[in-house]
């Protein structure tokens, strides 16, 4: 229903926006990485989900694309709601959740709040084939990714699962092959973060 938002922050509080639009604010949950990087009286604008329930009608906000197509896929995995969506992406982004399902990151996925032994294994399971399609989706219609966005991301999705930022910073730099993927970044930093 509504598929894109454009306007001024007014107001930031973890995990939600308001973003005046014309003169209404709008309310929007949004991942912690998105919270974090808004700025009050700055433009920014969301990929959105509109989820209507009996008791609320809540707006959820991605700077990128596929990471709202990530929340859609997620929300319609049995015992995954918005909120524990909304959890799985304030860890870890689309790209780098394709990386963890593919490589069968059961203990990784079971870090993230919210995420049991049983829920990451539904994830991996029921994933593996959406993910697929992203991957080739993401290589054939994005923008090629630089080295440095790329130990960027996995440094983000890293943290989010809760390494130290400077364990993480060094363990990237012992891996020496920037010209990898995220996801690839990601599975070698987990081997050697034990």
């Amino acid at each position: 229903m509504i598929a894109r938002i454009k306007g001024q922050v007014i107001e930031i509080k973890p995990q939600q926006l308001i973003i005046d639009i014309a003169g209404l604010g709008y309310e929007v949950e949004v991942p912690l990485a998105t919270s974090s990087l808004a700025k009050v009286n700055v433009g920014i604008e969301l990929f959105t989900h509109f989820v209507v329930r009996e008791d609320a009608q809540t707006l959820f906000g991605f700077l990128e694309r596929p990471d709202r197509d990530l929340f859609r896929a997620l929300i319609r995995v049995n015992k995954v709601g918005p909120k524990l969506a909304l959890a799985i992406l304030s860890s870890v982004n689309a790209q780098a959740f394709a990386g963890l399902v593919q490589s069968n990151e059961v203990k990784t996925l079971n870090r993230i709040p919210g995420v049991g032994r049983v829920m990451a294994e539904r994830l991996i399971m029921e994933m593996r084939d959406k993910v697929d399609e992203w991957q080739g989706a993401l290589t054939l219609g994005g923008d090629p990714k630089t080295e440095n966005s790329a130990l960027d991301d996995a440094e983000t999705a890293l943290v989010g699962l809760g390494y130290r930022s400077q364990e993480v910073s060094r363990v990237l730099a012992q891996i020496g092959d920037p010209a990898d993927n995220v996801e690839g970044l990601i599975r070698q930093a987990l081997k050697l973060l034990g």
